[in-house]
């Protein structure tokens, strides 16, 4: 079987040049998105936000970064071309807007948007600009065992795929998180939010460009004192290609689990299937990043992490020095900005 590629990936440009900032600091995956871009070669040069302890807490960690006084003063810098955001999930639309008015594209955490007149707005400034507006759907994107995933699938080892089956589990950690996360409109709901995650995927593994939200559900079960609060949430989805799909979200991974989520994702083709933990393969290896495949050649079980890298941040930065698609289509990260929002909108509330 064929998986490439394998062993951590080489640097697809000199960082001299690709250089790119980051701004408002609102979410730790900030972390996560500027190590991706700086592996593949790309340097962050500038960071902003209004919270100064924040700003130096990154630039401790990313020493090219010098902290800037404004938003102003990292767009209106001509040598950077990309800026990279996790702000609070209400904030990330009208920014990006922004940072694509003024000639650089945008690179933000997911949920990209939290109203869909946010991202229709989007929608207008990409015509009007030409600028990228790409999303961090972490849970394919960054992850090894996803990655291979998507290429056997292309390989056609298991098939057409005709069902995808998603569990996106996150431990809540109430007193950790900020007022934010606790407040609708900011956050913008669980389906919108990790449930973005889980359409994003089903779209690429399916193949689709388009679905249909069958059912949608939220509640909040146990986390009562915070009202705005859903802590659980589903979605049935009926693909443009034919093919079907489920995934559940929530805010329930007990402590006693060894790592904060034990996502899980089973691919059902017509000649196999294939199952990802991508977090911890539970009382057997809290590593996480385990495929296993079953189709006519038999059973298969492979641990991927650290054996094939994240090659989205690479062809990301081709993409913008080259105005081209290889990461992702500005179409799909669209749609499954859009199609969480519609989940969310029509879901039905039981709790």
């Amino acid at each position: 079987m064929n998986y490439a590629p394998q062993g951590k990936l080489r640097p697809v440009v000199s960082n001299r040049d690709f250089r790119f900032a980051a701004v408002h600091l609102d979410h730790g995956h900030i972390y996560g998105m500027c190590n991706g871009l700086t592996e593949a070669g790309g340097e962050v040069v500038k960071v902003y936000d209004p919270d100064p302890g924040k700003a130096a807490e990154f630039a401790a960690r990313f020493p090219t970064a010098q902290v800037a006084a404004s938003l102003e003063d990292v767009l209106d810098d001509p040598s950077i071309r990309l800026v990279a955001s996790a702000a609070i999930p209400c904030d990330r639309g009208p920014l990006g807007v922004k940072v694509m008015e003024s000639g650089k594209d945008y690179f933000t955490d997911k949920a990209p948007f939290t109203e869909l007149e946010q991202l229709e707005e989007a929608r207008r400034s990409v015509r009007r600009t030409g600028g990228k507006f790409m999303v961090y759907y972490s849970e394919r994107l960054h992850v090894e065992c996803a990655v291979v995933a998507g290429n056997l699938i292309k390989q056609g080892v298991i098939g057409r795929v005709v069902n995808v089956i998603g569990c996106g589990p996150h431990r809540l950690n109430k007193t950790a998180r900020p007022d934010w996360f606790f407040r609708r409109r900011q956050h913008g709901g669980i389906l919108c939010d990790i449930g973005s995650h889980q359409i994003e995927q089903i779209l690429s593994f399916t193949g689709a460009r388009d679905a249909r939200i069958v059912s949608s559900t939220v509640a909040n079960f146990h986390a009562k004192e915070y009202p705005e609060l859903e802590d659980f949430g589903e979605a049935s989805l009926l693909m443009d290609n034919g093919a079907t799909a489920y995934f559940r979200v929530d805010w329930l991974s007990p402590v006693g689990l060894g790592t904060w989520g034990d996502g899980r994702t089973i691919i059902q083709g017509t000649e196999g299937y294939i199952e990802l933990r991508k977090y911890i393969d539970i009382a057997r290896d809290r590593k996480g990043d385990h495929l296993y495949l079953v189709n006519r050649d038999g059973e298969q079980h492979f641990t991927l992490s650290g054996q094939v890298g994240y090659p989205f941040f690479g062809q990301l930065i081709l993409d913008c020095l080259h105005r081209t698609e290889k990461a992702m289509s500005q179409e799909h990260a669209f749609k499954a900005a859009e199609l969480c929002l519609l989940a969310q909108k029509q879901a039905v509330c039981v709790e």
